[in-house]
Protein backbone atom coordinates (compact mmCIF):
# COMPACT_ATOMS: atom_id res chain seq x y z
CA UNK A 1 0.00 0.00 0.00
CA UNK A 2 2.87 2.35 -0.59
CA UNK A 3 0.76 4.11 -2.95
CA UNK A 4 -1.67 5.18 -1.31
CA UNK A 5 0.26 6.51 1.50
CA UNK A 6 2.33 8.02 -0.84
CA UNK A 7 -1.14 9.93 -1.53
CA UNK A 8 -1.29 10.87 1.98
CA UNK A 9 1.92 12.17 2.45
CA UNK A 10 1.03 15.13 -0.39
CA UNK A 11 -1.66 16.31 1.95
CA UNK A 12 0.37 17.69 4.42
CA UNK A 13 -0.16 20.85 6.74
CA UNK A 14 1.02 23.39 4.22
CA UNK A 15 -0.34 22.13 1.34
CA UNK A 16 -3.96 22.03 2.30
CA UNK A 17 -3.29 25.45 3.93
CA UNK A 18 -1.92 26.86 0.58
CA UNK A 19 -5.22 25.89 -0.99
CA UNK A 20 -7.90 26.87 1.96
CA UNK A 21 -7.87 30.67 1.19
CA UNK A 22 -11.04 31.17 -1.11
CA UNK A 23 -13.93 29.07 -2.33
CA UNK A 24 -12.22 28.83 -5.82
CA UNK A 25 -9.34 27.59 -4.35
CA UNK A 26 -10.73 25.16 -2.44
CA UNK A 27 -12.96 23.95 -5.01
CA UNK A 28 -9.55 23.12 -6.77
CA UNK A 29 -8.29 21.32 -4.38
CA UNK A 30 -11.34 19.63 -3.94
CA UNK A 31 -11.13 17.77 -7.38
CA UNK A 32 -7.71 16.58 -6.56
CA UNK A 33 -8.81 15.13 -3.53
CA UNK A 34 -12.07 13.56 -5.15
CA UNK A 35 -9.76 11.75 -7.51
CA UNK A 36 -7.48 10.30 -5.14
CA UNK A 37 -10.45 9.22 -2.66
CA UNK A 38 -12.38 7.92 -5.65
CA UNK A 39 -8.89 5.93 -5.94
CA UNK A 40 -8.61 4.32 -2.81
CA UNK A 41 -12.22 3.32 -3.14
CA UNK A 42 -11.22 1.22 -6.20
CA UNK A 43 -8.01 -0.37 -4.39
CA UNK A 44 -10.61 -1.08 -1.49
CA UNK A 45 -12.68 -3.09 -4.03
CA UNK A 46 -9.49 -4.80 -4.96
CA UNK A 47 -8.30 -6.62 -1.64
CA UNK A 48 -8.82 -9.82 -1.02
CA UNK A 49 -7.45 -11.88 2.37
CA UNK A 50 -6.09 -14.80 0.61
CA UNK A 51 -6.83 -16.97 3.00
CA UNK A 52 -10.68 -15.86 3.63
CA UNK A 53 -11.01 -15.87 -0.52
CA UNK A 54 -8.34 -17.66 -2.13
CA UNK A 55 -9.49 -16.54 -5.46
CA UNK A 56 -12.86 -14.52 -5.46
CA UNK A 57 -16.21 -13.70 -3.51
CA UNK A 58 -19.03 -15.88 -2.98
CA UNK A 59 -23.34 -15.13 -2.85
CA UNK A 60 -22.50 -14.28 0.87
CA UNK A 61 -19.67 -11.33 -0.04
CA UNK A 62 -20.33 -10.55 -4.23
CA UNK A 63 -23.26 -8.38 -3.97
CA UNK A 64 -22.02 -5.81 -1.05
CA UNK A 65 -18.47 -5.71 -3.59
CA UNK A 66 -20.97 -5.19 -6.28
CA UNK A 67 -22.53 -2.28 -4.97
CA UNK A 68 -18.86 -1.25 -3.74
CA UNK A 69 -17.80 -1.17 -7.40
CA UNK A 70 -21.25 0.67 -8.43
CA UNK A 71 -20.13 3.60 -5.78
CA UNK A 72 -16.32 4.40 -6.91
CA UNK A 73 -17.38 3.89 -10.73
CA UNK A 74 -20.09 6.69 -10.22
CA UNK A 75 -17.86 8.29 -7.88
CA UNK A 76 -15.15 8.96 -11.30
CA UNK A 77 -17.81 9.39 -13.40
CA UNK A 78 -19.59 12.51 -11.16
CA UNK A 79 -15.71 13.82 -10.94
CA UNK A 80 -15.77 13.83 -15.20
CA UNK A 81 -18.75 16.50 -15.22
CA UNK A 82 -17.37 18.06 -11.93
CA UNK A 83 -14.25 18.98 -14.32
CA UNK A 84 -16.66 20.37 -16.98
CA UNK A 85 -18.27 22.12 -14.42
CA UNK A 86 -21.72 20.78 -15.08
CA UNK A 87 -24.00 20.10 -11.54
CA UNK A 88 -26.66 18.88 -13.28
CA UNK A 89 -25.00 15.51 -14.89
CA UNK A 90 -23.98 15.43 -10.73
CA UNK A 91 -27.21 16.04 -9.58
CA UNK A 92 -28.40 12.82 -12.03
CA UNK A 93 -25.45 10.95 -10.84
CA UNK A 94 -24.95 11.18 -7.09
CA UNK A 95 -28.71 9.76 -6.51
CA UNK A 96 -27.61 6.18 -7.05
CA UNK A 97 -24.16 6.26 -5.46
CA UNK A 98 -26.06 7.56 -2.27
CA UNK A 99 -28.32 4.73 -2.67
CA UNK A 100 -25.80 1.61 -3.22
CA UNK A 101 -23.72 3.35 -0.32
CA UNK A 102 -26.86 3.37 1.97
CA UNK A 103 -27.97 -0.08 0.91
CA UNK A 104 -24.20 -1.40 1.11
CA UNK A 105 -24.28 -0.43 4.32
CA UNK A 106 -27.23 -2.22 5.74
CA UNK A 107 -26.39 -4.90 3.84
CA UNK A 108 -22.89 -5.03 6.01
CA UNK A 109 -24.37 -4.94 9.31
CA UNK A 110 -27.03 -7.59 9.03
CA UNK A 111 -26.13 -11.27 8.78
CA UNK A 112 -26.65 -13.67 5.38
CA UNK A 113 -30.07 -13.84 5.04
CA UNK A 114 -30.00 -10.28 4.19
CA UNK A 115 -27.77 -10.41 1.66
CA UNK A 116 -29.95 -13.63 0.24
CA UNK A 117 -33.12 -11.46 1.09
CA UNK A 118 -31.54 -8.64 -1.34
CA UNK A 119 -30.22 -10.80 -3.74
CA UNK A 120 -33.56 -12.67 -4.36
CA UNK A 121 -35.44 -9.41 -4.50
CA UNK A 122 -33.08 -8.50 -7.53
CA UNK A 123 -35.48 -11.05 -9.43
CA UNK A 124 -39.26 -9.55 -9.38
CA UNK A 125 -39.04 -8.08 -13.82
CA UNK A 126 -37.30 -11.20 -14.32
CA UNK A 127 -39.85 -13.86 -13.21
CA UNK A 128 -42.31 -11.46 -14.72
CA UNK A 129 -40.40 -12.49 -18.02
CA UNK A 130 -40.84 -16.09 -16.77
CA UNK A 131 -44.37 -15.67 -16.48
CA UNK A 132 -44.79 -13.76 -19.67
CA UNK A 133 -42.87 -16.86 -21.62
CA UNK A 134 -45.56 -19.03 -20.19
CA UNK A 135 -48.46 -16.47 -21.27
CA UNK A 136 -46.95 -16.68 -24.89
CA UNK A 137 -45.27 -13.59 -25.44
CA UNK A 138 -44.63 -12.47 -28.86
CA UNK A 139 -41.53 -10.92 -27.52
CA UNK A 140 -39.85 -13.70 -26.14
CA UNK A 141 -40.06 -15.57 -29.76
CA UNK A 142 -37.47 -13.14 -31.13
CA UNK A 143 -33.83 -13.43 -30.94
CA UNK A 144 -33.51 -10.51 -28.78
CA UNK A 145 -36.03 -12.15 -26.22
CA UNK A 146 -34.32 -15.69 -26.34
CA UNK A 147 -31.03 -14.08 -25.64
CA UNK A 148 -33.28 -12.10 -22.52
CA UNK A 149 -34.86 -15.36 -21.50
CA UNK A 150 -31.43 -17.30 -21.69
CA UNK A 151 -29.90 -14.77 -19.56
CA UNK A 152 -32.50 -14.40 -16.41
CA UNK A 153 -32.24 -18.69 -16.42
CA UNK A 154 -28.62 -18.98 -16.58
CA UNK A 155 -28.28 -16.00 -13.20
CA UNK A 156 -30.82 -17.81 -11.33
CA UNK A 157 -28.88 -21.57 -12.49
CA UNK A 158 -25.76 -19.98 -11.16
CA UNK A 159 -27.59 -19.15 -7.73
CA UNK A 160 -29.85 -22.36 -7.58
CA UNK A 161 -32.90 -20.67 -7.51
CA UNK A 162 -36.52 -21.71 -9.12
CA UNK A 163 -39.63 -19.71 -9.71
CA UNK A 164 -40.60 -21.16 -6.25
CA UNK A 165 -37.81 -19.60 -3.84
CA UNK A 166 -39.36 -16.52 -3.60
CA UNK A 167 -42.32 -16.44 -1.55
CA UNK A 168 -40.74 -14.45 0.93
CA UNK A 169 -40.29 -11.64 -1.39
CA UNK A 170 -43.37 -11.61 -2.85
CA UNK A 171 -44.80 -11.60 0.61
CA UNK A 172 -42.54 -8.67 1.84
CA UNK A 173 -43.96 -6.93 -1.67
CA UNK A 174 -39.87 -7.17 -3.17
CA UNK A 175 -38.60 -4.76 -0.38
CA UNK A 176 -35.42 -6.06 1.47
CA UNK A 177 -36.71 -7.14 4.53
CA UNK A 178 -40.34 -5.70 3.55
CA UNK A 179 -38.69 -2.14 4.30
CA UNK A 180 -38.34 0.69 2.07
CA UNK A 181 -35.53 2.73 0.71
CA UNK A 182 -36.73 5.24 3.45
CA UNK A 183 -36.63 2.81 6.41
CA UNK A 184 -33.52 1.89 5.24
CA UNK A 185 -32.43 5.10 5.34
CA UNK A 186 -33.23 5.47 8.56
CA UNK A 187 -31.38 2.71 10.13
CA UNK A 188 -28.11 3.47 8.54
CA UNK A 189 -28.14 7.22 8.75
CA UNK A 190 -30.38 10.14 10.29
CA UNK A 191 -33.78 9.78 8.88
CA UNK A 192 -33.93 13.95 8.92
CA UNK A 193 -30.65 13.75 6.00
CA UNK A 194 -33.77 11.55 4.17
CA UNK A 195 -35.62 14.91 2.69
CA UNK A 196 -32.39 17.41 1.93
CA UNK A 197 -30.35 14.70 0.37
CA UNK A 198 -31.91 11.77 -1.46
CA UNK A 199 -35.55 12.62 -1.01
CA UNK A 200 -34.97 15.99 -3.58
CA UNK A 201 -32.37 14.54 -5.84
CA UNK A 202 -35.04 12.36 -7.24
CA UNK A 203 -36.29 15.48 -8.92
CA UNK A 204 -33.25 15.31 -11.04
CA UNK A 205 -34.30 11.88 -12.34
CA UNK A 206 -37.97 12.00 -12.47
CA UNK A 207 -38.15 16.03 -12.72
CA UNK A 208 -40.16 18.72 -11.02
CA UNK A 209 -41.41 22.21 -11.04
CA UNK A 210 -38.59 23.08 -8.19
CA UNK A 211 -35.53 21.12 -10.04
CA UNK A 212 -36.99 23.27 -13.25
CA UNK A 213 -36.49 26.43 -11.49
CA UNK A 214 -33.71 25.25 -10.07
CA UNK A 215 -31.93 24.04 -13.54
CA UNK A 216 -34.00 25.13 -16.30
CA UNK A 217 -35.44 28.70 -16.00
CA UNK A 218 -34.61 32.01 -14.90
CA UNK A 219 -37.04 34.24 -12.79
CA UNK A 220 -37.84 37.26 -14.33
CA UNK A 221 -38.47 40.40 -12.51
CA UNK A 222 -42.06 41.03 -13.76
CA UNK A 223 -42.55 37.00 -11.99
CA UNK A 224 -42.70 35.36 -15.18
CA UNK A 225 -40.06 32.80 -16.63
CA UNK A 226 -37.56 32.45 -18.98
CA UNK A 227 -35.26 29.73 -20.67
CA UNK A 228 -31.61 29.24 -18.53
CA UNK A 229 -30.06 27.62 -21.24
CA UNK A 230 -26.58 26.88 -19.11
CA UNK A 231 -25.58 24.06 -16.98
CA UNK A 232 -24.87 25.30 -13.43
CA UNK A 233 -21.45 25.33 -12.44
CA UNK A 234 -20.61 22.55 -10.07
CA UNK A 235 -18.74 22.99 -6.28
CA UNK A 236 -17.76 21.28 -3.40
CA UNK A 237 -21.41 21.43 -2.39
CA UNK A 238 -22.62 18.63 -5.17
CA UNK A 239 -19.89 16.09 -4.07
CA UNK A 240 -18.74 16.67 -0.23
CA UNK A 241 -21.85 15.45 1.03
CA UNK A 242 -22.04 12.85 -0.92
CA UNK A 243 -18.58 11.19 -0.28
CA UNK A 244 -20.01 11.00 3.64
CA UNK A 245 -22.35 8.13 2.30
CA UNK A 246 -19.96 6.74 0.51
CA UNK A 247 -17.29 6.07 2.95
CA UNK A 248 -18.88 4.19 5.52
CA UNK A 249 -19.35 0.96 3.50
CA UNK A 250 -15.49 0.69 2.72
CA UNK A 251 -14.37 0.61 6.08
CA UNK A 252 -16.99 -1.80 6.97
CA UNK A 253 -16.23 -4.22 4.11
CA UNK A 254 -12.54 -4.58 4.77
CA UNK A 255 -13.52 -5.87 8.89
CA UNK A 256 -16.07 -8.36 6.94
CA UNK A 257 -13.53 -9.67 4.49
CA UNK A 258 -10.52 -9.58 7.26
CA UNK A 259 -8.57 -7.49 5.59
CA UNK A 260 -8.67 -3.95 7.73
CA UNK A 261 -4.65 -3.17 6.06
CA UNK A 262 -3.54 -0.16 8.55
CA UNK A 263 -2.45 2.04 5.19
CA UNK A 264 -6.46 1.56 4.00
CA UNK A 265 -8.31 2.09 7.39
CA UNK A 266 -6.25 5.20 7.71
CA UNK A 267 -6.92 6.29 4.24
CA UNK A 268 -10.50 5.92 5.03
CA UNK A 269 -10.46 7.77 7.83
CA UNK A 270 -8.44 10.30 6.63
CA UNK A 271 -11.05 10.82 3.52
CA UNK A 272 -13.45 11.37 6.34
CA UNK A 273 -11.41 14.19 7.97
CA UNK A 274 -10.19 15.79 4.75
CA UNK A 275 -13.76 16.20 3.13
CA UNK A 276 -15.59 17.35 6.27
CA UNK A 277 -12.39 19.83 6.55
CA UNK A 278 -13.34 20.74 2.54
CA UNK A 279 -16.95 21.39 3.34
CA UNK A 280 -17.15 23.21 6.34
CA UNK A 281 -13.78 25.76 4.90
CA UNK A 282 -15.81 26.05 1.95
CA UNK A 283 -19.18 27.42 3.53
CA UNK A 284 -16.92 29.71 5.52
CA UNK A 285 -15.20 31.50 2.56
CA UNK A 286 -18.16 31.11 0.02
CA UNK A 287 -19.70 34.15 -0.72
CA UNK A 288 -22.02 33.57 -3.55
CA UNK A 289 -19.43 34.18 -6.38
CA UNK A 290 -17.70 31.66 -7.20
CA UNK A 291 -20.19 29.51 -8.65
CA UNK A 292 -24.08 29.68 -9.29
CA UNK A 293 -25.78 28.19 -5.94
CA UNK A 294 -27.02 24.65 -5.67
CA UNK A 295 -30.49 25.62 -5.61
CA UNK A 296 -29.83 27.06 -9.35
CA UNK A 297 -30.82 30.54 -10.88
CA UNK A 298 -34.35 30.64 -7.95
CA UNK A 299 -32.56 29.96 -4.84
CA UNK A 300 -29.26 30.17 -2.88
CA UNK A 301 -28.00 27.56 -0.19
Amino acid sequence: MNEIDRVLKKYDEEYIRQHFTDAASINTFALSFYKDAADIYDAVTRVRNIQRNPTGFDLKDAPILGLLVKIWKLLKEILKYYEQDNAELIAILERPLIEASVVATYLLRGDISVVEDYRKCSYRDRLRILRDLESGSAFLETNAGKRLLNSVREKMLNEGLTVEDFGEQKKNRWRVQGKSFYDVFALVERDELYACTYGMMSESIHGSWNESMDYSLSRNADGTYSVYPFFQPADVRFVSPTLRFANNPFRLWLERIEADDPSLVRALNWIDRVNTAIFRKFDETYDGQCSRSRGGPGEDV
